[in-house]
């Protein structure tokens, strides 16, 4: 990382762009304790994700791209595991409560072995948000899914931003997405942050720009492949 210096306001939905290997992955892992920065330092409502790791961890929700479920055991059954270790409070009401706001009860019985991608993202959010975290991280959340998951997905994210006022830091590649979900975003390549803003601002920066995509490749350049295609202002 080269002199990342990045603030997420609370209860934003925050896309953090950039293409594979710009350095969004090893950001995140920073922001969420997984992997120490050899130099700098990052706060999470406040705390040093360093000194105060264990109490980041606490405020934290956190969805990777490829989501550890065990396969033999239920949904319920996950989360009850999952929701112990992390020392959520009468567990058993809160797996109702979340998969009900997710819309997956008639799936709670079931083993994971049998769901699709989508509804194993849909499980691991479950699993992120089981203690109401206050911030929740997600790495590349779309990556994989079909049409229908990807905006099952994103009215999720819709959702428990506005229900729940959970502040939300989205790493993807995908511009169209960005432009359906997020309030602000930053831009990075190789390990350099190129821009950061709310999306109103960068509209009013580049007025004469038609798309998010026209942004990004002014600022960025890359493979045009990467972008999605609806992404007009």
């Amino acid at each position: 990382m080269e002199d990342l210096n990045l603030t997420v306001k609370e209860g934003a939905i925050f896309g953090f762009l950039g293409h594979n290997g710009a350095g969004k992955t090893t950001t995140l892992s920073m922001l969420t304790t997984l992997l120490l920065p050899t130099e700098g330092k990052a706060s999470i409502a406040g705390l040093d994700v360093v000194k105060d790791n264990f109490k980041v961890r606490s405020l934290l929700g956190y969805l990777p791209e490829s989501v550890m479920l065990y396969g033999d055991l239920t949904a319920a059954e996950n989360l009850r595991f999952f929701g112990n270790l992390s020392g959520v409070e009468k567990v058993d009401a809160r797996i109702d409560e979340v998969l009900g706001l997710l819309g997956f009860m008639d799936w709670k019985d079931k083993k994971v072995k049998t769901y699709s991608k989508g509804m194993r993202q849909r499980i691991g959010i479950a699993q992120a948000i089981l203690h109401k975290p206050k911030m929740l991280f997600l790495d590349e959340p779309t990556s994989g899914l079909d049409p229908q998951g990807t905006k099952d997905m994103r009215d999720l994210l819709l959702m428990l931003n506005r229900e729940w006022g959970t502040t939300i830091f989205m790493n993807t590649h995908l511009l169209s997405e960005v432009t359906k979900v997020c309030t602000d975003i930053g831009i990075i390549s190789k390990g350099k942050l190129l821009l950061a803003d709310s999306i109103i601002n960068i509209k009013q920066r580049f007025p004469e720009a038609m798309s998010l995509e026209e942004i990004y490749f002014r600022i960025e350049g890359g493979d045009r492949s990467e972008a999605g295609t609806d992404n007009s202002f």
